[in-house]
């Protein structure tokens, strides 16, 4: 792995905890604020609403992080596939092109 390649994936993993620490964060926001509208719940009660609620959250947010990343990659492979074949028809146009501007000057000459 080059040095390159490995700052991109030190970046990608303190990109990742930053992530997390932030959704982790807002979970509890959330959390917090479900429980003191339910005025009612005992301490023990809030902790374990709290705690469920922040375990829902980080696995919904997960899962949507890895249906965004795996529809990230199908569009990566479209977008490149579309881009070799545009890429092959721009190559097959200009060595037409190439071939007519020959013919073209060959034939020229030779008149």
């Amino acid at each position: 792995m080059t040095a390159q390649e490995e700052e991109r994936a030190l970046v990608a993993e303190i990109e990742g905890h930053l992530l997390l620490a932030s959704a982790q964060e807002e979970c509890r926001a959330a959390a917090a604020r479900t429980a003191d509208r339910l005025g009612w719940l005992t301490d023990p009660q809030r902790e374990d609403l709290e705690r469920q609620l922040e375990t829902e959250y980080l696995g919904l947010a997960r899962t949507s992080w890895h249906r965004t990343a795996e529809r990230g990659e199908e569009l990566r492979g479209e977008y490149e596939a579309r881009y070799r074949t545009l890429r092959q028809q721009l190559m097959a146009g200009f060595v037409l092109l190439c071939a007519l501007l020959t013919a073209t000057t060959l034939l020229t000459l030779a008149t």
